[in-house]
């Protein structure tokens, strides 16, 4: 029975350094993919005297492609056209959104109180990263 106690200890021993030793495989060692995004930069003023205007306006960004459009919280400037920034005080907005690979619209819409309302509008090609929207009021 002495001699036994050894050979179980023996075996004992690397049966638990056996299954205690595990390496994973490289794939569980993948880090996850980050995600992939684009950014729209939108760029707002005007070139011209509108001292003399007190209608309100407001502008509104929308972004789409064929699936889905994304809006801003809200209405992202709101003023007196006379207030509307110089280009050396433009309004810059950004928006980073997933890249799915698809075309996107984007567009500054804007109301004027008792007027209407109209847009601008643009596109971000597939692979663009950044896209400006420079959008001079007149």
């Amino acid at each position: 029975m002495i001699h036994f106690l050894p050979t179980t200890l023996l075996v004992f021993v690397v049966v638990c350094l056996a299954t205690s030793c595990k390496k994973e495989s490289p794939a569980n060692n993948k880090l996850p993919v980050a995600a992939s995004f684009r950014t729209l930069r939108f760029i707002l003023y005007t070139n011209k005297n509108f001292s003399n205007s007190n209608d309100s306006i407001s502008f509104a960004l929308h972004i789409s492609n064929a699936q889905t459009t994304i809006k801003f919280d809200s209405t992202v400037f709101s003023a007196k056209v006379k207030d509307i920034p110089n280009k050396a005080h433009q309004l810059v907005f950004e928006k980073r959104i997933p890249d799915d690979g698809t075309i996107v619209a984007a567009d500054f819409f804007y109301r004027i109180e008792n007027v209407g309302m109209s847009w601008y509008l643009d596109s971000c090609a597939a692979n663009e990263k950044l896209k400006v929207i420079e959008y001079l009021f007149q």
